[in-house]
């Protein structure tokens, strides 16, 4: 297989898990609660990045270098997965996936934004055209919401956006760590995930271990945190061309609609496409103008 293809393979894969996840959220957000998915999926996705260590021969060099890199693991760690998962958790157990999930995509603004100051990179007219374009559509988001079961939660909202704030956060600080990425997210996840059991254990919803339950957990690690997350970074390192891989991951939320509606039975609205369409072209209005790694 070409080079090109077999990366292809890897980004269209990744994107096409991705899109299930939204799904995924609500499935096991209606069985359990958010810090019980939430610290199931992390154990399982922490069981897939040993796995990979140890088929790579580096699970040795991970563990001896986990006290050198505590200070950045726990930081990181806070963020991903404890604090961005469960506001966003929280968000999805509060919304309708379909409007959920499109607003998490706005965390690009958010991050074009946070760079100027933290980065000291200039901000331009397109990406304030961009962030206007994109809350835009996640305004057109909330009206579409009032017309499904439940309505649209104010507070669900605001998680939403919040969510979006610390995962481009996380992005920023990412970009200082020296660390390979997926000798990082093992160690990242292995000093969070003590924090979570913390949490879970005073936490007063009963714990259920069905086998329902822990499918959605196991689901859920594989398939966001985990495995999904080294395909992509294995079409990143494979492709001589990372701003055409790159541009995959705007198939994600329309298959995501689709599976939404056919999976959890969502009617889906007209303005959920205008308003999902809108926050894409103010994604794409935001990247008028910047360089890209290669054509």
């Amino acid at each position: 297989m070409k080079k090109e293809t077999l990366a292809l393979s890897y980004g269209l894969t990744a994107v096409l898990l991705w899109s299930t996840v939204a799904s995924a959220f609500k499935i096991g957000l209606d069985l359990t609660s958010v810090i019980h998915l939430l610290t199931g999926a992390s154990f399982f996705s922490l069981l897939v990045l040993i796995s990979v260590l140890l088929v790579r021969k580096e699970l040795v060099s991970a563990l001896s270098s986990l006290w050198k890199y505590r200070y950045i693991s726990i930081k990181l760690g806070m963020l991903n997965p404890v604090l961005y998962y469960l506001i966003l958790f929280e968000a999805y157990d509060r919304l309708p996936a379909q409007i959920a999930q499109p607003i998490n995509y706005t965390w690009a603004i958010v991050l074009g934004l946070l760079a100027v100051p933290f980065l000291g990179r200039k901000i331009s007219r397109w990406d304030v055209a961009g962030m206007f374009v994109a809350y835009g559509g996640v305004f057109l988001l909330s009206v579409a919401g009032k017309n499904l079961p439940g309505g649209v939660d104010g507070i669900g909202v605001v998680l939403a956006l919040v969510s979006t704030l610390i995962w481009a956060s996380y992005w920023l600080l990412n970009i200082k760590d020296s660390r390979p990425p997926i000798l990082a997210l093992f160690q990242n996840f292995l000093y969070a995930l003590p924090v979570l059991i913390f949490i879970a254990y005073f936490n007063s919803s009963p714990l259920d271990l069905s086998y329902k339950v822990v499918a959605s957990m196991a689901y859920i690690g594989l398939f966001e945190m985990g495995f999904t997350f080294i395909l992509w970074q294995a079409a990143l390192q494979t492709t001589e061309y990372t701003s055409r891989i790159s541009s995959l991951i705007f198939l994600s939320p329309f298959v995501s609609l689709f599976i939404i509606n056919q999976v959890l039975g969502e009617p889906l609205q007209v303005l959920t496409f205008v308003g999902l369409a809108i926050i894409i072209l103010g994604l794409g209005l935001q990247r008028i103008g910047k360089p890209s790694p290669s054509a």
